[in-house]
């Protein structure tokens, strides 16, 4: 591997890109840079998870504050809610390995997204239901509302 590859990962990771993807175009691997491509293909894969949690945190906190404050439904709770599952549908498609995931990242973080509704609402903790009050299939449908 060229020096400058690396340096260039160091000090431009745009440029460190390009000489990589390049260097893939023209099947030259023995100049890969396989230390950081196997670290930044490490890291893609758990961006999209977080990624994929993060969108289900905001629903479930979306639709508790819509449980919990009927009367204070708002558009952009509303544009929340349809953004997030629309979000969710189009990962699970891209990446189908993320859907076993969906039912253990609900349950894991359903206490993320009530800390989160009752930060928004000011609301306490307690408000919200214990446990989660929605399906996965409830949480997914473009239509349901609680």
């Amino acid at each position: 591997m060229d020096d400058h590859i690396k340096t260039d990962y160091d000090t431009d990771f745009l440029v460190w890109l390009e000489s990589q993807a390049a260097l893939l175009r023209t099947k030259q691997f023995d100049r890969l840079d396989l230390e950081h491509l196997i670290e930044e293909l490490d890291s893609m894969g758990s961006k999209e998870r977080h990624a994929f949690k993060n969108r289900i945190v905001q629903l479930m906190m979306h639709l508790l504050k819509c449980k919990v404050q009927p009367d204070h439904i708002s558009g952009s709770w509303l544009r929340s809610i349809r953004e997030q599952r629309y979000s969710i549908a189009d990962l699970m498609e891209e990446m189908p390995s993320l859907k076993p995931l969906l039912d253990n990242y609900i349950a894991r973080n359903y206490a993320r997204a009530i800390s989160l509704a009752a930060d928004e609402t000011r609301l306490p903790k307690s408000a919200f239901p214990a446990t989660l009050p929605f399906t996965t299939e409830q949480l997914l449908d473009p239509d349901y509302l609680p």
